[in-house]
């Protein structure tokens, strides 16, 4: 492939890579992980609310990985309250997985911006054979992609399997019982399984630049040492 399209392939790669480091550091920041709303099943029981009435007991919820917000509704009106995963809500937490999602989005992020330093390396300067060049190319993509697929294994684990929203809903609430009425992934969920997709889509632009994967071996060149040591 002639060495324009080689520095056009890799000046894309890193800019989405760059742009993957800033979507996921924006991410992290913000509160639009998990939208739902929840129940106040004790109220609703109490007057046994149904149709109609049954949205005065219920309430919403929003949260990412440090903080969130929730309104509670008894049939009493709203009542909102702001909460923070550390120190408020860490006994009640699955606290390694939580913090265990936290770390692999900084790793996320470390390794996108060192993936899109290297491909621009590799399309302005001078690539080296080992980590500069297809080996350290594909190394930083699988890291990237890894990290991105763990985080959304991890925290769905977190939000499904452990009842995160109930876990919250119901934090210092000693009258009222709250269950999950609805819960959906948000916008910064979705941008970590974006910046997933682009660094695996990476890792084809590497191949479409005519490197070869850092596992495989030419056919040609094991011929010609088996004839050498033929020879000798």
């Amino acid at each position: 492939m002639p060495a324009q399209q080689k520095k056009l392939i890799f000046c894309t790669a890193g800019v989405l890579s760059l742009a993957c480091a800033l979507g996921a550091a924006a991410a992290v920041g913000t509160q639009l992980w998990v939208r739902g709303s929840v129940l106040c099943s004790t109220g609703a029981l109490l007057v046994n609310a149904s149709g109609p009435e049954l949205h005065k007991f219920i309430g919403d919820i929003q949260y990412g990985l440090f903080s969130g917000q929730r309104v509670r509704q008894c049939g009493l009106g709203g009542r909102p309250s702001h909460f923070s995963f550390f120190p408020d809500l860490l006994r009640i937490i699955p606290a390694s997985i939580h913090v265990s999602v936290i770390l692999f989005c900084t790793v996320l992020i470390v390794f996108a911006l060192v993936a899109a330093g290297f491909f621009m390396l590799n399309a302005f300067g001078s690539p080296y054979e080992t980590l500069h060049g297809p080996v350290g190319l594909y190394l930083w993509s699988f890291i990237s992609c890894s990290c991105g697929c763990l985080i959304m294994i991890l925290f769905s684990s977190e939000v499904k399997i452990h009842h995160l929203s109930e876990k919250i809903a119901n934090f210092k609430e000693g009258t009222f019982t709250f269950k999950t009425h609805s819960e959906q992934f948000a916008d910064s969920f979705w941008t970590i399984l974006v910046c997933s997709l682009v660094h695996f889509l990476n890792a084809l632009l590497i191949r479409f630049a005519g490197f070869e994967f850092p596992f495989s071996k030419s056919k040609d060149s094991g011929t010609i040492t088996g004839a050498v040591d033929l020879m000798y």
